[in-house]
């Protein structure tokens, strides 16, 4: 009977993908000729921890990858090879390159080698043409003796029955010992019971192994490091060469199967593991898509707590229930009920704290973006990283990271100055860009900051004249001209490069933030800087609304998107081409957008002075929207049309009220579409001015 092993293969993937972000990490903080041993200890240990899971997995292509940077980082944390910026380089392309390995062999799809395979020829090539002690370096007596003869090691391993219920394999150890040196085993069955008491599950073998190798004993050691609580294991040195090892083993008089090479000892057949292990992935395929979430223990206990409550208080109402009604037990009902309220109200805020993780988990991925991008333009750049705890949703932290990266890019691409211009502007040479994170309100406000050169917003004008965007003659203020980088196909690089200027991009960015009702905007200043500013809800999950009425209806407005609501003044309304009314608002003109007409409803009140208006904003347009009636604000648990039913312009989903009704969530930026106020290229600019005019 064999173990399903395929069962742990999500737990080995999330922490795989946990050890190259550490690599990654460490890595960044290392400089050439760096002596920071336990930073190059922290990287090996990684490496070695999904080494040692790929093998245990047959997961080949990884582990043996990874054996050769394995080899390297070990060399170098032993002293007998210095660390050097090419070793940083290739270390690093090698975490991505795992990574991509990681990801194909998650979603079940071959692995490209191409990569990998260049790689290791690399690393190979550093090991074989340096392979003795940097002569700059002292040697110690023991890495002396190490490069000039092998030793020879007799190990005794004796695994405990259960070591296959913790998902080991001691031939992917066996295996490993015999790519270090010179193996050979005996494999010892005396401890295997009759038929009747045999359990395939248990490990009833155990192996004498002779090691002629040029490592150290601790290198051996950390073979079995994942067996150590499982398994008598003895290491000790005989001394000679490999003939001396087999002189001995003739000699020996217990009772022995010799096996050489390793492949051929007595074990369970791992080919028909690994066949099934395949198979079940086959039969359960999933996407390449984290499906889990770790959660911090005091977000159990505390959601065990609430729950706790929550029993506690149904028994109380279910006692209630069951005694005779009288005003007293009324008063102590509505009580009973109002405790209800409330202990569903904390395990709702509990059970969307589950969810919340810190932004770091997005903020780690960029020193590498800043130093690899910085390499390639010649520039020098510190990255600074604040408000790294604040908690996100997972789902929104997943769709906001790329928005994020293409920011960044521009920031270091067309932001920061190259190092003779910042000091030919008396700034220091050292470019600084900041990531910050905080939370406001509902929501949580993500900053892109850079000391660079700031937007050339006369640049950007004359571009978008000639692009057509706007017109020569309009006058708009800096905040407008700023907001043009948002057009789509607007760039105001001189050339096109892998890292921006394809005239693609920064509108997708805008497109993408406001899929998760989220908004980004740009504040500029010469020769100062840039500031990218994304506001987005903690939650796709739960929405702050509002409820109003139309005719029967109740829909729901997003409060992120509210304004202000107000009665309409009847005399500071105007009437525009296509029977378009605008109000006059302080120094804005708004367009009123009457919902019964766009939801097809009768039976509303179509008088202005009689109904009221919600004045909401999206995509930097305001609009006024007509109701009847303002009702509650609640919090609300979004569902989705497209998913249940199909996608509705102007709607951006629904959600089921405490009457048992479905309510439909009104969508801004798609409501502007529909009305046909937001019209493609420059018009919905000049609809602006139309407005002004019209009114005035």
């Amino acid at each position: 009977m064999s173990i399903d092993l395929s069962q742990f293969f999500e737990v080995f993937f999330e922490e795989s993908f946990e050890g190259l972000d550490v690599m990654e990490s460490e890595l960044l903080n290392l400089t050439p000729g760096s002596e920071d041993m336990e930073t190059i200890n922290t990287i090996f240990r990684a490496a070695h921890s999904i080494k040692g899971g790929s093998g245990t997995f047959g997961f080949t292509a990884v582990s043996d990858f990874t054996h050769v940077l394995e080899t390297l980082l070990d060399q170098i944390r032993d002293g007998r090879r210095q660390l050097t910026a090419e070793h940083v380089n290739l270390l690093l392309q090698s975490v991505d390159c795992l990574r991509a390995l990681l990801r194909a062999l998650q979603s079940e799809s071959t692995p490209d080698l191409t990569e990998s395979t260049q790689l290791r020829k690399q690393f190979e090539a550093i090991l074989s043409g340096n392979a003795k002690v940097e002569e700059q370096q002292t040697p110690t007596e023991e890495t002396q003796s190490q490069a000039t003869e092998s030793q020879t090691f007799q190990i005794d391993f004796k695994p405990h029955s259960h070591l296959f219920k913790t998902g080991n394999e001691p031939l992917y150890m066996l295996s490993e010992l015999a790519e270090m040196g010179i193996i050979e085993t005996q494999a010892f069955c005396d401890a295997i019971p009759e038929i009747e008491q045999f359990n395939p599950e248990d490990c009833y073998l155990s192996w004498r192994i002779f090691l002629t190798t040029e490592q150290a004993e601790s290198a051996i050691r950390e073979v079995f490091e994942w067996v150590e609580d499982d398994a008598d294991i003895e290491i000790k040195m005989c001394g000679g060469l490999f003939k001396k090892v087999q002189e001995q083993n003739a000699s020996e008089e217990e009772t022995a199967i010799t096996s050489s090479p390793v492949e051929q000892a007595d074990e369970p057949d791992m080919a028909a593991v690994n066949a099934k292990s395949k198979q079940t992935q086959a039969d359960t395929k999933k996407s390449a898509e984290s499906t889990s979430i770790r959660v911090s223990i005091d977000k159990v206990d505390s959601l065990i707590n609430m729950v706790g409550e929550l029993v506690i208080t149904q028994a109380m109402l279910t006692q209630m229930g069951e005694q005779e009604i009288t005003e007293q037990s009324i008063s102590a009902l509505q009580e009973g009920l109002a405790q209800l309220a409330h202990n569903t109200r904390d395990l709702q805020e509990n059970v969307m704290r589950i969810r919340m993780l810190p932004i770091s988990f997005v903020f780690s991925r960029f020193p590498r973006l800043v130093r690899d991008t910085s390499q390639k333009l010649n520039k020098q750049v510190e990255l600074k990283l604040l408000g790294e705890q604040t908690e996100l949703d997972k789902t929104v932290m997943e769709k906001i990271s790329d928005p994020m990266v293409h920011l960044v890019r521009n920031s270091l691409d067309h932001g920061l100055e190259t190092p003779e211009e910042r000091i030919k502007a008396g700034k220091s040479p050292v470019g600084t860009v900041t990531l910050n994170a905080f939370h406001q309100g509902g929501n949580i406000v993500i900053e892109i900051m850079d000391d660079g050169r700031g937007l050339n917003t006369e640049k950007i004008r004359q571009k978008a004249i000639k692009n057509g965007i706007i017109q020569e003659n309009e006058e708009l203020s800096t905040e407008d001209i700023n907001e043009l980088i948002f057009r789509p196909g607007f760039s105001t690089a001189d050339q096109v490069s892998d890292i921006s200027g394809r005239g693609v991009g920064m509108d997708v960015v805008r497109r993408n933030i406001q899929s998760l009702n989220g908004t980004v905007e740009v504040a500029s200043a010469k020769g100062v800087g840039s500031t990218f500013t994304i506001r987005l809800p903690l939650t796709l999950a739960i929405l702050d609304g509002q409820l109003v009425k139309v005719a029967k209806h109740t829909y729901i407005i997003p409060l992120i998107s509210i304004v202000e609501s107000l009665q309409i003044d009847i005399k500071k309304v105007s009437t525009v081409g296509n029977g378009l009314d605008v109000l006059r608002l302080r120094d804005e003109y708004i367009p009123i957008l009457r919902l019964y007409q766009l939801f097809n409803h009768a039976g509303a009140i179509e008088e202005l002075d009689r109904a009221l208006l919600v004045v909401v904003e999206a995509d930097n347009h305001k609009v006024g929207l007509l109701v009847d009636d303002l009702l509650a604000q609640q919090q609300v648990v979004i569902k989705s049309l497209e998913a249940n039913y199909q996608k509705v312009d102007g709607i951006s989903g629904a959600t089921i009220l405490g009457d048992g009704r479905v309510s439909l969530i009104v969508d801004i930026s798609g409501l502007i579409k529909l009305s046909g106020l937001k019209r493609p290229g420059s018009q919905d600019l000049a609809l602006g001015q139309e407005l002004k005019e019209a009114a005035s």
